[in-house]
C-alpha cells in the first residue's frame, strides 16, 4: 500500500502564499491520478485540487485562480502552490492517489498524517 508523507503547512497571514508537498512511498507514481484535500475543524474532508496522469488539472470553486497543483514524477511529488490565502482556507491539508472524473472522483489510497495551514492575522 503506497504511503504519503504531505509538509511545507504552517501559519500565514492572510494574502500570503504557503507552498504543499506531498511524497510517495513507492514508484509507479506517475501512474496515480493525485489529488489535494483538506479538513477544517468540524467540516468533511473535500477535494481542492486534482492532477492527473498527463498533468491535466482541476480545482475546486473556493480555490480556483489561487491554487496550483502540480506534479513531478521522477521525485514521486505531487504539489499544491496556494496564493491569495484567506482565513477560511485554514484546516489540515492532505494528498491521496484519486480515480474517477468530475463529481464522482474518490480517493483510493492511506492517509497521511497531513501538514496544518492556519491562515491568521
Amino acid at each position: 500500500q503506497v504511503q504519503f508523507v504531505e509538509s511545507g503547512g504552517g501559519l500565514v497571514q492572510p494574502g500570503g502564499s504557503l507552498g504543499l508537498a506531498c511524497v510517495a512511498s513507492r514508484s509507479f507514481f506517475n501512474i496515480y491520478a493525485m489529488g489535494w484535500y483538506r479538513q477544517a475543524p468540524g467540516k468533511q474532508r473535500e477535494l481542492v485540487a486534482a492532477i492527473g496522469t498527463g498533468g491535466n488539472t482541476n480545482y475546486g470553486d473556493s480555490v480556483k485562480g489561487r491554487f496550483t497543483i502540480s506534479r513531478d514524477n521522477a521525485k514521486n511529488t505531487v504539489y499544491l502552490q496556494m496564493n491569495s490565502l484567506k482565513p477560511e482556507d485554514t484546516a489540515v491539508y492532505y494528498c491521496n492517489r484519486i480515480i474517477g472524473s468530475g463529481s464522482s472522483i474518490r480517493p483510493v489510497g492511506s492517509w497521511g498524517q497531513g501538514t496544518q495551514v492556519t491562515v491568521s492575522s
